[in-house]
């Protein structure tokens, strides 16, 4: 299956997530070789994200699917989001995208809402990510701009796979973008 990713890593409080989108607009959780969901609260894990289990599940994405991005906040996670993934799977493919820089996450909040809201962009109903995503508040930024974040005071309500979601939604549309499902359609065979 063609695909664009996001990922969102932490190390021990919040949670780890990728997330997928399909070319025709289908957001969905992958699925480990378990068949549990690429999502890890580190609580289940005696509170440390299991990194070995993160990277078997990157491994099992990109030989199950064909990725054409995979946008990756990379705090945390920055030696496996700008150096060891990129060689792996092409630094063309895995993109370091900061989620802390609010004039770009503005723009793919709106984005996705719209895309959302219009139907242009459908889900798979992911329990986990539907709570994520209810979670999430407005935070109001200078320059009439927002972001995400979770309720105040409410510090164990988490937003990880809310704000994964906006980035695998923000890699595909990048890539549509670029041509992605462009090209195999429009070659001529002789």
């Amino acid at each position: 299956m063609r695909i664009c990713a996001g990922f969102d890593g932490s190390q021990s409080d919040d949670w780890t997530c990728i997330k997928a989108e399909t070319l025709d607009g289908l957001l969905f959780t992958p699925k480990q070789v378990d068949g549990r969901p690429m999502i890890w609260d580190p609580k289940d894990s005696g509170g440390r994200v299991p990194r070995a289990e993160v990277h078997a599940a990157v491994a099992h994405l990109f030989a199950t699917h064909e990725v054409e991005r995979f946008y990756c906040d990379p705090p945390y996670w920055s030696t496996e989001v700008e150096v060891d993934w990129p060689l792996l799977y092409g630094e063309k493919v895995v993109i370091p995208w900061q989620t802390n820089r609010v004039t770009q996450m503005h723009a793919a909040l709106e984005r996705f809402v719209t895309d959302l809201t219009s139907k242009r962009l459908t889900h798979d109903g992911c329990k986990i990510t539907g709570r994520h995503v209810a979670n999430a508040r407005k935070l109001l930024r200078p320059g009439d701009r927002y972001i995400i974040g979770k309720p105040q005071g409410a510090y164990p309500q988490k937003i990880d796979a809310a704000v994964t979601s906006v980035l695998a939604h923000e890699a595909a549309c990048d890539a549509r973008a670029a041509g992605w499902g462009e090209r195999r359609e429009n070659l001529i065979y002789y």
